[in-house]
């Protein structure tokens, strides 16, 4: 490059040489650099004199190039491109964002997460995320995902695996239903709620909050297949869900749902996040990981008081 730089008046010349040979026109090419139409001519002139060789012929038609002009003018084309191009992709890196790809429930997504992406978006700016969504229970590995949330009984020394949060299932509802009704007390004879269910959760919702193993037999039931689906219609007054504290955390910090009684279910099961051990984490995955269970940390501390 520093021979280049000797072999003409200047780098910029050559811009402007290519810019008149592709138009025909010194005027079109002043135009294109924003100089006036003699010092684009000056420079065209300036590069002739240096190279000792005439670049066009000049008519009243316009520019037309020299043989001499036609050899600069293909080489110029030709590595100008390869700059293009270079530039282009160089621009593409800056610009392109990383992919994460998470597999979680419907439920987790649209009641915990999608609340806080404001907040996720702030902390990772150059990410995408991919979502593969269940709908129910979770279970099975982590596949080919990032990231994935699953309901472990022990460690998995198959996946790397962060504890998130114990299953913990307590009643919830909105607060004008608990305003409208009694708390759930789960005794023998009771009556007067609707119990929202899941249809493949492991527990039968009539002796889920039973203080004893018979069945609250006098409530109505609600049955849904997607949990999603089972929150928010206890969001809406509707009843009475079962709240798993890994979904309904933001919820109740937020307000929008309230324990509807005491009772508390806890199974020994926790959730936990998994990898694939087949490959690295990248760090930006390793990021967010440190993100969702900061986030659900301190959700469980503010909820603590709420839910004893």
């Amino acid at each position: 490059m520093v021979a280049l730089a000797r072999l003409v008046p200047s780098l910029r010349s050559l811009l402007i040489f290519e810019s008149v040979a592709r138009s025909g026109s010194c005027s079109a090419a002043a135009r294109e650099f924003n100089l006036t139409q003699p010092s684009a001519s000056r420079n065209i002139a300036q590069l002739e004199t240096h190279l000792g060789v005439p670049l066009f012929i000049r008519s009243a038609a316009g520019m037309e190039l020299t043989r001499e002009g036609q050899i600069l003018y293909q080489a110029l084309g030709d590595g100008f491109q390869r700059v293009e191009a270079a530039l282009n992709d160089l621009l593409a890196l800056r610009h392109r964002k990383d992919v994460v790809e998470l597999s979680l429930s419907t439920a987790f997504v649209t009641h915990w997460l999608v609340p806080r992406l404001p907040l996720f978006h702030e902390a990772f700016p150059s990410v995408d995320l991919r979502f593969q969504l269940i709908s129910s229970n979770l279970r099975g590995g982590p596949g080919t995902v990032d990231l994935a949330m699953r309901m472990k009984s022990e460690h998995d020394a198959d996946y790397h695996s962060w504890h998130f949060a114990p299953e913990l299932i307590i009643p919830v509802c909105s607060p004008s239903y608990l305003a409208e009704h009694k708390p759930l007390l789960g005794v023998r004879g009771e009556s007067g709620h609707t119990l929202l269910h899941l249809s493949d959760a492991h527990f039968d919702p009539k002796t889920l909050w039973g203080a004893t193993s018979a069945p609250v037999a006098r409530h109505a039931l609600l049955e849904f297949s997607d949990y999603a689906v089972v929150v928010q219609a206890a969001m809406s007054g509707a009843g009475v869900a079962p709240g798993w504290i890994s979904v309904v955390s933001r919820a109740l910090v937020d307000g929008t749902l309230v324990p509807a009684s005491p009772l508390r279910v806890r199974t020994g099961k926790h959730f936990h996040l998994l990898a694939a051990r087949g490959k690295p984490l990248r760090d930006i995955v390793v990021a967010i990981r440190d993100w969702l269970l900061d986030q659900t940390r301190q959700d469980m501390e503010r909820v603590a008081p709420l839910i004893g």
